[in-house]
């Protein structure tokens, strides 16, 4: 029986199990940076190009959020990150063994 909705555990009707679980990610990443304003006129730096896995992408944006001391989001596989880090984020990126671009 499954805890949360008392279903069978092969039949469980959580939403977490009605969830696709995007994308497997691959063993070698190319990200692209670059710096775009958004409507309210803040300048934001957008990393493209990844997989579109969204646990991979919190943790991603968890991570990078930190490191760089700043906010940010995920929308539809693009992280966003506020203000210009395009140098912290190449430089960090690099790190991991991914291809960045930009």
């Amino acid at each position: 029986m499954c805890p949360k909705c008392g279903w069978p555990a092969d039949d469980c009707h959580c939403a977490g199990s009605l969830e696709p679980p995007g994308e497997p990610v691959p063993a070698r990443i190319t990200a692209r940076l670059h710096v775009a304003n958004t409507s309210s006129g803040k300048r934001v730096t957008v990393i493209d190009g990844l997989p579109k896995n969204p646990a991979f992408l919190e943790a991603l944006a968890k991570e990078l959020k930190k490191s760089c001391g700043t906010g940010g989001k995920v929308t539809e596989g693009i992280l966003e990150l506020q203000g210009d880090q395009r140098e912290r984020l190449h430089e960090l990126l690099s790190r991991k063994g991914w291809t960045v671009e930009g």
